[in-house]
């Protein structure tokens, strides 16, 4: 009896035993979700580098993320590797070229407009992306039209006129933050490249221009070292971390769960930005605001609802 009841206890334990495809779903489900989270508090990050000026901060970060890129890739390519492609696939080096140029004029709205007081617009911005992503897509690459797409789309819309009509003026830093990532994760569909590798790509002509302004700033005392204080600085030096560990996460992460999934968190990061200009730096949040997000978030619910039946089998 005692044995029989041994060998139906391992038959029960072996009903709760993840599959490996299932596991690494929950690993990739993780990953997704850690980046988010990252992303969600960076603004912290970025405010505790304050009174060093966005320009400066900006220039650190294209620096240090190539530099982090370079670090990162060499465990797995060799330096012939690495450098290959400026021979050999010039058209993809010029591609993520202005990729880099883009998500560069992303990075120093981001960095700027969460310093200077604008963490909630930042939000915005990173609510309405995935919805000009979606429109970038039926106009660039053609893709299927569905009704919950539109649906979305128009949702967000209404929601940047309601903002418009109420301030009297366009949300540019919502918008600066929505177009430049769209047109950048445009850029990047039409080139296969490994993450790390295209950072590589993207930053390597910029990082030369940065690396020259720094030492400018630095010895004229008008860099980091002077307007920080040592903490910073070593704070500052991490950014290339703070950039490539995310995206390394994100991408991980993607190949391993759905699209459902990917579509779901992505509301993590500006969810959080917006709960911390809320709650942690007292920014200024009206009716009008939490109705224009509101409306967004309809829109986001159509979206995901389409994403799902959009992966479905057999949709």
């Amino acid at each position: 009896m005692e044995r029989m009841g041994l060998v139906q206890r391992k038959k029960q334990r072996g009903k709760f035993k993840m599959t490996k495809e299932q596991s690494q779903y929950r690993k990739g489900v993780f990953q997704v979700v850690f980046c988010m989270v990252i992303w969600g508090v960076l603004p912290i990050y970025w405010k505790a580098l304050i009174p060093i000026s966005s320009s400066v901060i900006m220039l650190y970060r294209v620096l240090m993320s190539f530099l982090t890129a370079l670090l990162l890739a060499h465990r797995n390519y060799t330096w012939q590797e690495i450098w290959a492609p400026l021979k050999e696939d010039r058209k993809t080096i010029r591609t993520l070229a202005v990729a880099g140029v883009i998500i560069t004029i992303n990075w120093s709205t981001y960095i700027w407009a969460v310093n200077a007081g604008f963490i909630i617009q930042t939000s915005l911005g990173y609510y309405i992306e995935p919805l000009v992503v979606c429109l970038l897509g039926i106009i660039l690459f053609h893709e299927r039209v569905t009704k919950y797409k539109v649906v979305a789309m128009i949702f967000a819309l209404v929601a940047v006129l309601v903002l418009l009509f109420h301030f009297h003026q366009i949300p540019f830093i919502a918008l600066g933050l929505a177009l430049t990532f769209s047109v950048y994760a445009a850029i990047k569909r039409s080139v296969t490249v490994d993450p790390v590798l295209s950072m590589i790509y993207e930053t390597m002509f910029l990082a030369p221009i940065a690396l020259a302004i720094i030492l400018y700033q630095e010895i004229s005392g008008n860099g980091a070292v002077a307007a920080g204080a040592p903490y910073q600085v070593g704070l500052l030096l991490l950014c290339g971390f703070c950039t490539a560990v995310p995206l390394m996460l994100f991408s991980a992460g993607a190949q391993k769960t759905s699209m459902f999934i990917l579509g779901l968190v992505e509301y993590i990061s500006p969810t959080m930005q917006m709960s911390l200009g809320i709650l942690l730096y007292h920014e200024h949040a009206d009716s009008v605001q939490f109705m224009a997000f509101g409306i967004i978030w309809i829109g986001l619910v159509f979206f995901t609802i389409g994403e799902f039946k959009d992966t479905r089998p057999n949709a």
